[in-house]
């Protein structure tokens, strides 16, 4: 469909080329936009979620929404396409979001709204955690009362509980990707019949 040279799709990309795309906030805010909105849009709405993350204004002016359109029609999306990060229908003025995005998606960390990342999020949980427990089986007033086994598990139920968010907030097709290679071979032994 697209107009692109394209490269074969069996490799990966390499890292340097996924820094190249995450180096660029619009390319980001598309890839984002797409994961988030079905992954199929036309141009010109993915344009206006784009312009509309940007300003935060919605709907957004009409002179960003022209620029974000002509940045991606002219600039970004072929050079998504080219990487088969997406599929850019250049007569259709449609873009689907590919399988490999999931490359790219595993490098775009949610911040969360208070600017932590999940990383730094899991560390201060565990540290807490760990403290907790510790003044807990030392018998603390406070934490000794209850009982090191009890706030454990009230910090694994905490960390489950987060973990469970993050995973529900990240890219479900990785999990998808996971599972059609675990039905790949018995399809494949099945063919063979």
């Amino acid at each position: 469909m697209s107009t692109a040279t394209q490269r074969p799709r069996t490799d990966t990309l390499d890292a340097s080329e996924i820094h190249d795309i995450l180096r660029n906030d619009r390319r980001r805010l598309a890839i984002k936009c797409l994961r988030e909105n079905g992954e199929t849009l036309s141009v010109r709405d993915l344009s206006e979620a784009v312009a509309a993350r940007e300003t935060g204004e919605s709907p957004p002016p009409r002179d960003k929404r022209r620029s974000v359109y002509v940045s991606l029609h002219q600039t970004h999306l072929p050079k998504l396409d080219e990487l088969g990060i997406l599929e850019y229908d250049t007569d259709n003025k449609r873009v689907l979001l590919q399988d490999r995005a999931t490359e790219v998606t595993t490098y775009m960390e949610v911040v969360p709204r208070y600017g932590i990342t999940w990383a730094e999020y899991y560390l201060v949980l565990g540290v807490l955690g760990f403290g907790t427990v510790l003044t807990a089986n030392l018998g603390t007033p406070l934490f000794g009362t209850i009982g090191a086994p009890t706030v454990a598990t009230g910090y694994l139920l905490v960390l489950v509980a987060s973990a469970a968010y993050h995973v529900r907030s990240q890219d479900r097709r990785l999990f998808e990707g996971l599972r059609s290679e675990d039905i790949a071979p018995d399809a494949e032994a099945d063919a063979d019949e």
